[in-house]
């Protein structure tokens, strides 16, 4: 559709365009270290629900829920959609517990670590950090495999533009940048996702052939009830869900919000705006069915778009591809920042806040080779995604009851998350295999460690957990 050169000229200009407004931002806005984390206490609702929608929509959405539409049908998206919904109204009540409880804090790591010691603060920082990881490279090979479908462009070239253009503005402005940017980001993605949702209507003719051609070649996937299509919601939904609790991004924002009242409206608009709009990118699997076009059920979006597309719309795909995975890539570049630097501080005390900045730095460009390198081969994350996301099953309950519960001990919480994580993996699928028993599993991850844990309450009274400390553990990072 595109000419190779024609596209790296366009691809280069729209990411130096969200690039560089981000640099001459964090010029005049210098940040001390605690305040790059977190940016506390700064923003508005308007703020924070901007910035949590950016987050929401990453590259993903224009694959994975037309994917799953394709092979769960109306079941897998709903689930789909309120997996996305569910985690902003959850956070609410959560947030602002964690605020209470430690209101100079930066991370659900240093809440871990003070609540329940080095065992399940250790299982907690790897996956959060695996997920961070799996999720970047998740969007960076999407925007790869978008731009090839509009010109033969390598994918490692437009994954190394991607993230250049990331990093750069990311590791110079911290999370006050990030929020910046992400407003911008919108400006771009809200409009175009109205036409591409108009085009969509237009390339099929309305919901009438979709719906005449499901109804003969697979009419199980319109209904709501059909036992595969629960099943696959199902399993999203909880994937989802519990895995959203863990995003680093999520948690400093929670910070970086003026106050609980900021949470709550931000939480809640964010949430209601992102499930009618995963919704209808599922539906475009649905279409892609409907109509019998020829293809990979991964790149159905593009199948029912690109056939009748003028070329300015063609060329608008890239500013908006660039904005969903800069808006999300940032996100989590911050979070993999704040998190190396509070634990980096703890590993290094003697360390000053300018040598720890510095360092994390280093370290997160050291890791993007392996990100890239990953997301130049296009493979499928799938797999790993659903990993990070039974990892984060089994430990969701035992962490979060935490928040609340004083009698619930450190044993209790590490028992539990284990046995989750034991009985999940008997029943999760290995590599490459059918994913036949992948919701009992899933349920069997996320369900056991609260039957555990309520056993295990049943034994004598231990001490009861001092709240209060987590407030003295955790101190403000000045300078």
């Amino acid at each position: 559709m595109l000419s190779t050169s024609t596209a790296l000229m366009w691809l280069i200009l729209f990411a130096a365009l969200f690039a560089i407004p981000g640099l001459i931002y964090a010029r005049h806005k210098q940040d001390k270290l605690d305040d790059f984390l977190v940016a506390r206490n700064s923003q508005s609702s308007s703020a924070t629900l901007l910035t949590l929608l950016a987050t929401t929509m990453g590259t993903w959405i224009l694959f994975g829920p037309a994917q799953a539409a394709t092979w769960g049908g109306i079941g897998a998206v709903t689930g789909y959609a309120l997996g996305a919904l569910a985690p902003r109204l959850i956070m609410i009540p959560l947030g602002k517990r964690i605020r209470t409880l430690m209101p100079e804090g930066h991370t659900l790591t240093e809440f871990v670590l003070g609540r329940y010691g080095r065992v399940m603060y250790g299982f907690v920082l790897v996956i959060m950090v695996f997920y961070l990881f799996i999720s970047l490279t998740a969007g960076l090979t999407a925007i790869a495999k978008m731009v090839s479908l509009l010109a033969p462009v390598p994918l490692w070239l437009t994954a190394s533009i991607v993230m250049g253009a990331t990093l750069l503005y990311t590791l110079y402005g911290g999370l006050r940048v990030t929020i910046f940017t992400d407003r911008i980001q919108m400006l771009v993605i809200l409009p175009f996702l109205a036409l591409l949702i108009g085009f969509g209507w237009k390339a099929t003719g309305g919901l009438a052939p979709a719906l005449q051609g499901l109804q003969e070649k697979a009419p199980h996937l319109l209904n709501p009830l059909d036992i595969n299509g629960l099943k696959s919601g199902l399993t999203f939904f909880l994937a989802v869900v519990l895995t959203g609790l863990f995003y680093q991004g999520t948690w400093q924002r929670v910070f970086a919000a003026r106050d609980n009242k900021v949470i709550r409206n931000g939480f809640i608009i964010s949430g209601l705006l992102s499930f009618p709009i995963i919704f209808i990118m599922g539906l475009f699997g649905l279409a892609f069915v409907g109509l019998g076009l020829p293809g990979d059920g991964s790149v159905a979006l593009f199948s029912v778009l690109l056939a009748d597309v003028p070329v300015w719309f063609a060329i608008g795909l890239l500013p908006f591809g660039l904005a969903l995975i800069m808006s999300s890539a940032d996100s989590t570049i911050s979070g993999l920042t704040s998190i190396m630097v509070i634990d980096l501080r703890r590993l290094l005390p003697k360390l000053g806040n300018h040598s720890l900045l510095s360092l994390s730095r280093w370290l997160i460009v050291l890791l993007s080779v392996p990100v890239l390198f990953v997301a130049a081969q296009g493979y499928s994350v799938l797999y790993l995604f659903l990993l990070a996301d039974l990892l984060c099953c089994a430990a969701a309950f035992p962490v979060f009851f935490g928040f609340y519960n004083a009698r619930y001990q450190s044993y209790n919480a590490a028992i539990s998350t284990f046995a989750g994580l034991a009985t999940g993996l008997m029943l999760f699928p290995a590599p490459g295999a059918p994913l036949t028993y992948l919701l009992e599993s899933f349920l069997l991850a996320t369900f056991v460690p609260i039957a555990v844990s309520l056993l295990l309450l049943l034994l004598p009274k231990g001490k009861l957990f001092d709240f209060s400390v987590l407030a003295q553990r955790v101190r403000k990072l000045e300078g």
